[in-house]
């Protein structure tokens, strides 16, 4: 791994596929070829695996009833940013060695959020610097970006849908400033998951409202999309409840539905 940085994964070295390893070769691709050719296109462009960032290594190995179990020897470090850019190099060299192509994350996945929204995207700017610096030595690309719009607690009523017009636009800004930098990796698409716009229930809900909303949220994102000539495919991703009761991105039917009611279906996938 180069990017200035030690070697965080000692020991491992890039795991090859060996249709001939023994039950003790555990670090190989036995049945998996990354290279083998299927009607003109090698296995890797059949199938784009990604390294998910935000599992992988935010995740801390714990259930809602344990303790962390997961060792992170780079997030050691007290100063956040430098946890940041330490925890960037360890994933692209776990990338790198495990074999794959692509990497997915959230914004807050890779760079810490500020006091201030200017201070937020500041950081993420010097993030995404080293990012490039990693891809362009590794040969990694960003399959898809997106905005944790979910986490912090000025979502618990929704992101797009909330009532807090405050709350939708900083949404909006922090959705403009990942559609950008996901742009400047090279992001192949960018992803919407609405895991706050939903109800709890019914009863404080004005749910055609919501849709409105949420709609012109996408609307302006579309727009921006193409101000910034990001050519990029737009996603929805569809859950049913997690975390909220009932999610308006329910399910590929009731999306589609959604996007060919408010003339987005040209837009999304």
């Amino acid at each position: 791994m180069s990017a200035t940085s030690n070697e965080f994964f000692v020991g491992i070295k890039p795991i090859e596929y060996n249709p001939q390893a023994s039950v003790d070769d555990l670090l190989v691709f036995k049945q998996y070829n990354q290279d083998e050719i299927i009607l003109g296109k090698p296995m890797h462009e059949w199938l784009r695996f990604a390294v998910c960032y935000w599992h992988t290594f935010r995740g801390i190995g714990a259930d809602m009833f344990g303790a962390p179990t997961f060792d992170r020897p780079w997030d050691q470090s007290g100063n956040e940013m430098q946890i940041a850019k330490d925890r960037l190099r360890a994933a692209f060299e776990f990338f790198t060695k495990l074999g794959v192509k692509y990497f997915t994350f959230h914004d807050r996945d890779i760079a810490p959020a500020g006091e201030t929204i200017e201070q937020t995207e500041k950081n993420l700017d010097e993030i995404i610097q080293l990012a490039k610096e990693l891809q362009k030595q590794t040969g990694i690309k960003c399959l898809w970006g997106t905005a944790n719009l979910f986490a912090d607690p000025r979502y618990m009523n929704g992101a797009a849908t909330n009532p807090d017009a405050h709350v939708f636009a900083y949404a909006a800004a922090q959705v403009k400033k990942a559609m950008e930098v996901t742009h400047e990796l090279g992001g192949e698409n960018y992803v919407f998951w609405g895991g706050r716009e939903g109800y709890m229930s019914l009863l404080n809900t004005d749910v055609r409202k919501e849709l409105d909303h949420l709609a012109a949220f996408l609307r302006m994102a579309v727009e921006h999309k193409k101000k910034i000539g990001f050519t990029g495919q737009l996603l929805i991703e569809p859950k049913p409840k997690e975390p909220t009761k009932h999610q308006y991105d329910y399910d590929a039917q009731t999306v589609m539905g959604f996007l060919n009611y408010y003339g987005l279906n040209k837009d999304f996938k």
